[in-house]
């Protein structure tokens, strides 16, 4: 509990305790030989104990203009109660209003807490090496490529990568996961994990600024900024029902006396009831609550979620569309075959090596990897990579063509094109077709059964919107069970082929599209819900996605639409009960038919079931 709560919690016992002995002595008859004033004094003791905030509040919102709110209708309701002559009834509403406040902090609080325990993943300090030794530096001050070292048991406090010493580095931080990775001599380590039993030398490759601790931290406290469909509803629900509550109430008081003739006292009464089951503070609290803390539990699986709108976009998910490359698959393409059309494969193989010389991509990686060589300088010349289709460069001062179908057949080079499964490089050099090579990716672990577990979960289609040549993507969407696979696109494509999808959405349902973040933004940021994968230390991710999966494990899919799913349920019930209950009794109070103790039910006791509902979210 904060000092605020145990203060609260005093206050409350306090009263409770005057409270108690008044209407003990009360019912003993003590109190009635007192004057009527004294009474109303010995009472506004416990109410001014736990109810002086309140009152407080309430007079500077109205002072400030912002009249209508739970604090109004509760200063109104137990004033007029105490004008009435109902002084037990006042201050136990108001007593009863402060056990209820103080339970809903305490839940906001575990809410809260289950996101904010992210914030200890922020480093204190750096050991940074400088020609006098190791000086304890803050990592906001540490320049990029300065040599730090971590310690075991401590947390790394900036992304860089390790120049000596081998450890094992505890992610559950930012991946929810127990098992820890190995960090070696060229491992790149990144910020906010925490090192285990080795020590390591690591070189910065990134500012505090920029480093993934650093994102996160912001990704997390902005999460409440952007709020869901249903707390704007619930915001603006608030603005317009509390002030019509309150000119009900008046009318409820003053109209059957004045037009019927009927006793002012009752119909007061009835009033205050009519105010005290009226506030919101049910709906108010319990809504944001429950979005709060589906964002929290997936927040402890490793899963990211910038705001309860994105989890209320995952919950209406009918549609998820996935990249291929580094998504689906591994990433970790291989050379598999090397079919010259003429020479040797060696020759075909220094071929594609030297042209993929100057790219980043994986397939070039494979390629370099299996010729095993560097490149002499000066042979290559005026790379230029064309998107989705290859290669284009001079060597040895011909024209030197890398990769699809399309690119060969519109540079006008004649070759025989297969249709086998698998990423297909053609060869082309000097306007002759030299060959092709057959690269194989992995499909990921756990894929097959993350796909089917979507389905399970309530996912109507899943899709896959690849590069690659349609034998090979068609292939690995029979391998998963997907229900659809658009090949052969461009980055372009696959925007436009998003829309398409889009357009096909039925109404109140999203589409998902899950990336590996680094090349797939366009097609992230168009989607109803862009969902980043693998994509542990990666900038672009963060940036582009709405929903990050911090490590590469498919199958935490599921469980961010279960958690999604499960808080917006838990929501709609908090709505439907919050109001039914209070529709009744507010019916009950205008007739005449229910006390203020039921009312206080109807408030109080409705937030406390609420609240203690929304705390279900907090567990998937």
């Amino acid at each position: 509990m904060t000092k605020k709560q145990k203060r609260t919690l005093f206050r409350i016992i306090l009263a409770a305790a005057l409270l108690a002995a008044l209407i003990v002595l009360d019912r003993l008859g003590t109190l009635a030989q007192l004057h009527r004033l004294v009474w109303l004094g010995l009472y506004l003791i416990p109410y001014l104990i736990i109810g002086w905030d309140i009152l407080l509040e309430a007079g500077e919102h109205i002072l400030h203009g912002q009249v209508f709110d739970e604090n109004f209708l509760m200063a109104v309701a137990t004033l007029a109660a105490f004008g009435i002559g109902e002084y037990p009834e006042a201050v136990a509403v108001m007593l009863l209003y402060q056990v209820g406040e103080l339970f809903q902090s305490c839940a906001v609080d575990k809410s809260r807490r289950s996101i904010t325990a992210l914030m200890d993943i922020a480093p204190e300090y750096a050991n940074l090496e400088t020609p006098e030794g190791l000086a304890e530096t803050d990592p906001e001050e540490v320049p990029v490529g300065s040599v730090i070292l971590v310690k075991p048991g401590e947390r790394i406090p900036l992304d860089g990568v390790v120049l000596e010493g081998e450890s094992h580095i505890d992610t559950a931080a930012l991946t929810g996961e127990s098992v820890p990775r190995t960090a070696l001599p060229g491992s790149e380590v990144i910020s906010g994990c925490v090192n285990g039993q080795g020590t390591l030398r690591v070189r910065t490759t990134k500012a505090y600024a920029d480093a993934t601790v650093t994102r996160i931290l912001e990704l997390v406290e902005n999460a409440s900024s952007r709020k869901a469909k249903t707390e704007n509803f619930i915001t603006r629900f608030a603005r317009w029902y509390t002030p019509l509550v309150t000119l009900c109430a008046v009318l409820l008081a003053v109209l059957p006396p004045l037009c019927f003739g009927q006793d002012w006292g009752e119909w007061i009464r009835r009033a205050c009831i009519f105010l005290v089951v009226s506030c919101p503070c049910a709906l108010v609290i319990s809504v944001p609550l429950g979005f709060f803390g589906g964002i929290g539990a997936a927040s402890r699986k490793g899963i990211l979620v910038k705001g309860s709108n994105y989890l209320e976009a995952a919950a209406r998910l009918s549609t998820l569309v996935f990249d291929k490359t580094g998504t689906l698959t591994k990433g970790e393409f291989k050379v598999r075959s090397v079919r010259p059309a003429a020479g040797s494969e060696a020759e075909l193989l220094e071929l594609a090596a030297l042209g993929e010389s100057f790219s980043n991509h994986p397939i070039a990686a494979s390629i370099r990897e299996a010729w095993g060589r560097e490149p002499a300088p000066g042979r290559i010349q005026a790379v230029q990579e064309v998107g989705g289709q290859g290669v284009v460069a001079l060597l040895d001062g011909k024209e030197l063509l890398l990769g699809s179908a399309r690119l060969l057949r519109e540079h006008g080079v004649d070759f025989p094109p297969s249709d086998e499964a698998g990423t297909l490089v053609y060869a082309a050099w000097g306007g002759v077709y030299r060959g092709l090579i057959l690269i194989a990716d992995e499909l990921k672990d756990g894929a097959s059964e993350a796909i089917q577990a979507v389905k399970a979960a309530g996912v109507e289609k899943t899709c896959m919107l690849s590069g690659d040549r349609a034998r090979a993507a068609e292939a690995v969407g029979r391998a998963l069970g997907l229900d659809a696979v658009k090949a052969e696109l461009l980055p372009q494509d696959k925007v436009a082929a998003l829309e398409e999808l889009l357009k096909a959405q039925p109404a109140g349902k999203t589409l998902g599209y899950v990336g590996d973040g680094l090349n797939d933004a366009p097609v992230l940021g168009r989607a109803d819900l862009g969902i980043a994968m693998g994509s542990l230390g990666s900038d672009a991710a963060i940036e582009a996605a709405d929903l990050v999966i911090m490590d590469d494990d498919l199958r935490k899919l599921p469980a961010a639409i279960r958690i999604a799913r499960k808080t917006l349920r838990i929501v709609r019930q908090n709505i439907a009960f919050a109001l039914l209950v209070k529709l009744a009794i507010l019916v009950l109070g205008a007739l005449g038919l229910a006390n203020m103790w039921l009312a206080v039910f109807g408030d109080v006791g409705v937030s406390i079931i609420a609240i203690l509902n929304s705390m279900r979210t907090l567990k998937d």
